[in-house]
């Protein structure tokens, strides 16, 4: 059975003021049922893990190197995110693929590290506006789930998130039909290749989530949460977001 699960990425923004905002998101986890994931910048995740230690809310990194120690000047290993506290990493972020150049490959590779090393991988998937008006939306994503999720993925270390490239903090959302036909091609896929397991993989939403859209994201088939951004920057919104999925 597939997990629900809402993950908050920070992005590069927050400071030790901003401690009280996941403080409150740990309060309120408590209450919720779905699972609940905060992923602030680097500098915070040992602090936010000591805040989060006696409750449900987890924490992630933004990303990891594949590597787990060596000469990378600037680049943090799987295996120091989970010593800092880490549960999560997310994994081929639009962000991380058209800054940074990541390849399919390079998310495998950092994937595979990864869940190695403890950690859960949300690895990101998701087409451009071009892609999607030329009508190759379908073929982006199978595609990238096929090069970028490494064999040793299962229900228990590996979450997709779902980011149309055009939808991330422009406020722009697909329609719930657009939303339900990529989830559901993301379900047979991972079935298809890992079998009943891939079937038991999480499938999270991602692109201008809000507490205003969540139940209409929330309620297409196979949609089992979000991964949210600009709303997860304050506590009262992503708890809002929250306790929609938790009612689903």
């Amino acid at each position: 059975m597939r997990k629900k699960l809402l993950v908050g990425n920070w992005k590069m923004n927050g400071l030790s003021s901003s401690l009280g905002e996941i403080k409150a998101m740990a309060d309120a986890a408590e209450r919720l049922t779905c699972g609940l994931v905060v992923v602030p910048p680097f500098t915070l995740i040992e602090r936010a893990s000591v805040v989060c230690c006696s409750s449900k809310l987890s924490v992630g990194g933004q990303d990891c190197h594949p590597q787990r120690s060596g000469a990378f000047t600037g680049d943090t290993s799987a295996e120091m995110l989970l010593d800092a506290g880490a549960r999560y990493v997310i994994l081929g972020h639009s962000e991380r693929r058209s800054d940074h150049r990541e390849t399919d490959n390079l998310v495998s590779t950092k994937a595979a590290a990864a869940t190695q090393s403890g950690l859960v991988a949300i690895i990101c998937v998701g087409e451009t506006q071009e892609e999607r008006d030329a009508g190759r939306t379908i073929e982006i994503v199978e595609r990238q789930l096929a090069a970028s999720v490494p064999a040793v993925a299962t229900a228990a270390n590996t979450v997709i998130a779902y980011e149309p490239v055009w939808a991330i903090g422009t406020g722009r959302v697909p329609t719930v039909a657009q939303i339900g036909e990529v989830h559901l091609a993301m379900y047979e896929a991972l079935k298809q290749r890992f079998g009943g397991s891939g079937g038991s993989i999480s499938l999270l939403y991602g692109g201008s989530v809000k507490p205003d859209n969540a139940a209409s994201i929330f309620a297409v088939d196979y949609v089992d949460g979000a991964l949210v951004g600009g709303a997860s920057l304050k506590a009262s919104d992503f708890v809002a977001i929250a306790e929609v999925l938790s009612a689903h």
